[in-house]
């Protein structure tokens, strides 16, 4: 007996597996600092849960549109007008359980066996696997921490093939905190432009998580408008990871063949979460920037600390809430009972001997960094980053 090919395809998430170590070893009663999964620790926002519980004493029990509630339509194109002067109509839009729900529909909809999708390195775990899923080919664009984990024109233009059907793409990034800027979108927008049968795929879902900049989208240049997905949701502005809603701003093609795909796999997401999002989606974002403050704060810390541990190199995110050291001076070191061969072993040894959960960056393609997320206090913070520092002074 076997499981089907397609599931033999994929990959457990390595973020949900350090998490799952980390809570092994607190149910030892080991004191673990998480610094794995990407998820805000703030709570949701007051007015959104009470828009939650209204929901529910408004009976929002039954099922739902498949690509959502009208008003919770209406507010996602009203907010992409509002944050990103991008005219949208309802119908363009779906609504899914969470934006890797979103993803999924849209590579399921238009990546064919064979099919090329060209994906920038490192990348969200998740991408590479539902590309594999869908038995499409994933074409790696592999970056430096030098140039701060961002790929190039050329690069870009020399991966594109006759097999090409989609680029995929998050700014914000995950897990490198890159954020691409307007001149830069620019650049590949005029490459796009040039073969009109791509599909370019756009991750936005940490769009206000961002530093000192402004965010730009990809799909705000005409030449290519037809043919951008954009995907969102509440997950990591509002707090919301939970509620479990993400969206897409599609093409009407592609909008239309997700709908009809997510109709026979889950039809409408969660009613209550969906009201919920539409008051996220209409609030002036005054919460949304509170957040922001302290994440802003701790990336500082982290990387003056990080700054303090020899043979670690790093970029300067400014989006998301990670930073992703190139660890590689480690790899042939030992305590004298571990050796790190990799980043695999780095991460183990880090959570073994140090006690806080990283990831290692092999998961997203870059095997000679790992990455740590800031999601937390600054007081774990502090003392995640001692930690490190003592384990990897340690090794010889």
């Amino acid at each position: 007996m076997k499981v089907a090919a397609r599931i033999d395809r994929l990959s457990e998430s390595a973020t949900l597996a350090v998490a799952q170590k980390s809570r092994e070893l607190k149910a030892q009663g080991i004191d673990v600092i998480g610094l794995g999964v990407g998820e805000p620790d703030f709570h949701t926002p007051d007015f959104i849960k009470e828009a939650a519980k209204r929901a529910i004493d408004d009976n929002y029990s039954y099922y739902s549109p498949v690509p959502g509630y009208p008003q919770l339509l209406n507010s996602i194109v009203n907010k992409l007008k509002r944050d990103n002067n991008l005219d949208y109509q309802p119908a363009q839009i779906v609504v899914s359980n969470g934006a890797k729900h979103s993803l999924a529909n849209v590579l399921q909809s238009i990546v064919d066996p064979g099919d090329e999708v060209i994906v920038p390195a490192p990348y969200w775990v998740t991408y590479v696997d539902l590309v594999n899923y869908c038995e499409g080919v994933n074409v790696i664009l592999e970056t430096t921490v030098e140039h701060d984990f961002k790929i190039t024109p050329e690069q870009l233009e020399a991966a594109i093939t006759p097999q090409t059907k989609a680029f995929l793409f998050s700014s914000p990034s995950n897990p490198t905190g890159s954020v691409y800027t307007k001149e830069e979108l620019q650049e590949f927008a005029r490459i796009f432009a040039k073969y009109p049968e791509i599909i370019i795929i756009s991750d936005e879902i940490y769009e206000h998580i961002i530093y000192g900049k402004t965010f730009e989208s990809i799909a705000q240049f005409p030449e290519i408008r037809d043919r951008v997905v954009v995907v969102n949701g509440v997950s990591k502005s509002y707090a919301m990871t939970g509620y479990r809603i993400g969206f897409i701003a599609a093409p009407l093609w592609i909008a239309k063949a997700c709908n009809k795909l997510q109709s026979q796999y889950t039809s409408g997401p969660n009613s209550v979460a969906q009201i919920a999002s539409v008051a996220a989606f209409n609030h002036d974002g005054t919460e949304v920037r509170k957040m922001v403050v302290q994440f802003e704060k701790r990336r500082n810390l982290v990387l003056s600390m990080l700054a303090e541990i020899p043979g670690l190199k790093t970029s300067k995110p400014d989006g998301a809430f990670y930073v992703f050291p190139e660890a590689s001076a480690y790899f042939g070191k030992t305590d004298g009972e571990m050796v790190i061969r990799n980043s695999d072993d780095l991460c183990f040894y880090i959570l073994s001997k140090g006690h806080v959960g990283v990831v290692s960056g092999d998961a997203f393609g870059a095997p000679g960094c790992f990455r740590i997320s800031y999601a937390a206090s600054e007081e774990q913070l502090t003392e995640a980053l001692i930690r490190i520092k003592n384990a990897l002074g340690k090794l010889h």
